[in-house]
């Protein structure tokens, strides 16, 4: 009677444009990007580099350890590493704990 009825109307702008959606997903796209090149990738880089370390290693190796100890490999095992980090001093540390290969003949240096 005096109330008229509302309809909805449909969005002219919305059904012509095919790259509204494809627009508002570009942000999001380069924000993964930028995170992938900045972040992730030179972590993947490290763990890699790092992964390859740790299968050389080898009896005379001088190292550091992720403790800051430096020394000498005296004996390689599967998991385990011993290192002489003193004259008759022997520790065991996981393979994974050697944060550095010293190049040969530094401990003498120092």
């Amino acid at each position: 009677m005096l109330i008229s009825n509302a309809y909805a109307q449909a969005a002219e702008g919305a059904a012509q444009d095919p790259t509204g959606g494809l627009v508002q997903l570009l942000p999001m796209i380069l924000m993964f990007v930028v995170i992938w090149f900045l972040m992730i990738r030179p972590q993947m880089k490290r763990a890699k580099e790092h992964k390859a370390m740790v299968e050389a290693l080898g009896k005379g190796d001088e190292v550091i350890t992720q403790g800051g100890m430096a020394g000498r490999i005296t004996e390689v095992g599967e998991q385990f590493v011993q290192v002489e980090v003193a004259d008759k001093v022997q520790i065991m540390i996981q393979r994974q704990a050697v944060a550095t290969v010293l190049p040969k003949g530094t401990l003498k240096d120092a």
